[in-house]
């Protein structure tokens, strides 16, 4: 019998992946290569177009993932009744029934600013674990990241001051997307969310404005424009008052006779459509300065820095469907390493570097001056900081998750030690990490090993 409702609990998503991540585990056991130490690493072989950095984010959930991975009796018996894996070796069901995490995880904190091939995490464990991680570590860090590099953004053009709501969850991808979409958000800069769930789930609270529907019921059935203000101010005094149901300007002036008479106590209200600039320039002149503007309608950087330019008088933006959906951030999973063998992929355009790394940041009054990108087994250089942390060690994990405080400071942080060059919404400059000597040394070894390796495979 099918399951229509399709809800993705956590307990289910250990088979939130690829079928081959199952049906190469099996070949792996068949091989007897199942146990082999592995190492495999996550990154994105170039950014999202007029991208000039990413902030990494995602990896509170990946890191969940991992504590809580196992296959119960049921999922197991599900994957049986498939028929798929009807020739498998029998050692295949004992390894998934025992599956624990018993490797370690290597990454970059939340918050912080990563460059083209720089690694986000990297997963050494028996080849099977860390094999089989790659889709849900995908699908969590990419979306994650693209989202809070386009908050970032969005929060840099906006400036400090401004107030930022999250409210994407009608166009993100799914629930469950919205729900990441959110945090993503919050963690690289957004003020608020109109995700309730999302909200109540990080401690937040959610916050909006009132609906249009509202404003036409109420005026459809005797009632009016301005009898929809006062019953919803009333019930909630801090939501915003929505002003382009009908005419912008003439619900600003019947506000602004409502406020000098006491009949609301308003807080804000919200432009959704329209000439922003000129319709927040009137609306201020009508309402007293303590009352926020705030503007919404497919708003992104780009919109919101040519408001800026213009002089539009806005003091808040939602930004919804712009953030949520939009570039892909095209991230990979890579092996890098087998039983202290280096690794690399040699297809047309898709070259990596092999061997387990670190990035080194070098730093100068504050701004990035560049990236080392080297081994795991070099030391930093004086002026030189490793990104990458350790953050399980032998399925333990070493440290409690961060709040969010913690990593929407790093965010901040991270925007702020970026050149201008980087920062800018057009034709930005991106940071190119520098290959190490010794990295550039292991892959012209690993690259001259690959023919040693297909004619092995042929004897």
């Amino acid at each position: 019998m099918e399951d229509q409702e399709l809800v993705v609990c956590s307990e289910d998503c250990n088979l939130v992946t690829d079928l081959y991540q199952l049906t190469m585990t099996a070949c792996y056991v068949a091989e007897e290569l199942d146990q082999k130490w592995a190492s495999f690493e996550l990154f994105t072989r170039s950014l999202p177009k007029n991208f000039g950095y990413l902030i990494a984010m995602g990896l509170a959930q990946a890191l969940e993932y991992l504590e809580k991975f196992h296959f119960s009796t049921a999922q197991i018996e599900s994957l049986q009744s498939t028929g798929i894996f009807n020739n498998v070796p029998k050692r295949f069901w004992s390894l998934l029934s025992g599956a624990r995490f018993s490797g370690n995880v290597w990454a970059v904190p939340e918050g912080t600013a990563i460059f083209a091939n720089e690694p986000l995490l990297r997963i050494e464990a028996p080849l099977w674990q860390a094999f089989f991680f790659g889709t849900y570590l995908l699908n969590t860090l990419n979306y994650q990241t693209l989202i809070a590099t386009k908050a970032a953004r969005i929060r840099d053009a906006a400036g400090s001051e401004v107030k930022l709501l999250e409210g994407g969850t009608r166009r993100a991808f799914g629930p469950q997307a919205s729900v990441w979409a959110a945090r993503a958000a919050l963690a690289a800069g957004f003020d608020s969310t109109s995700n309730v769930l999302a909200a109540l789930k990080l401690g937040r609270q959610p916050s909006g404005s009132i609906a249009h529907a509202f404003i036409m019921a109420s005026a459809a059935m005797e009632g009016s424009e301005a009898q929809a203000f006062m019953i919803s101010n009333s019930l909630f005094p801090d939501a915003s008052l929505v002003l382009d149901t009908y005419d912008t300007v003439t619900a600003a002036n019947n506000l602004a006779d409502m406020v000098r008479t006491r009949k609301v106590e308003l807080q804000g209200v919200r432009l959704d459509s329209g000439n922003l600039t000129a319709l927040s320039q009137k609306v201020r002149s009508l309402l007293p300065p303590e009352v926020l503007i705030f503007a919404s309608g497919d708003l992104d950087e780009w919109a919101i820095t040519k408001l800026r330019n213009n002089g539009a008088c806005i003091d808040g933006y939602s930004v919804g469907t712009q953030l949520v959906t939009g570039y892909a951030m095209n991230g990979v999973y890579k092996i890098v390493e087998v039983e202290g063998i280096p690794i690399m992929k040699h297809s047309s355009g898709k070259v990596n570097y092999p061997g387990r790394k670190q990035i080194f940041r070098r730093f100068e009054h504050q701004k990035i001056q560049g990236d080392r990108l080297g081994l795991i087994t070099e030391a930093p250089q004086q002026d030189e900081q490793p990104l990458m942390q350790l953050m399980f060690k032998q399925g333990q994990r070493l440290h409690p998750p961060e709040t969010l405080e913690k990593i929407f400071e790093r965010t901040a942080q991270s925007v702020a030690s970026l050149t201008t060059e980087v920062r800018q919404i057009d034709q930005p400059i991106p940071i190119q990490p520098q290959i190490s000597i010794e990295l550039q040394n292991l892959t012209k070894q690993a690259h001259e090993a690959v023919p040693l390796q297909q004619f092995a495979l042929l004897q």
